[in-house]
């Protein structure tokens, strides 16, 4: 039972730093984001949508329908 606690705190702090930014950090994230019905998501797009592009810097894929 304690591990739970520890592991609680871990993602705790783990998470604290993705929480959402008002101007991003990456030109690209910006340019995804204006478009409406775009979206950055890490791997590949659901199966409706296709990469467009690249957020974060190329880390993610820019997915539009």
């Amino acid at each position: 039972m304690k591990i739970l606690y520890l592991l609680f705190a871990v993602f705790l702090l783990l998470f604290q730093a993705t929480s959402g930014s008002a101007d991003p950090l990456f030109a690209d994230t910006a340019e995804c984001r204006s478009a409406q019905g775009k979206f950055c998501r890490a791997g590949a797009c659901p199966p409706t949508f296709t990469a467009t592009g690249t957020c974060h810097g190329g880390m993610m894929n820019c997915c539009s329908k």
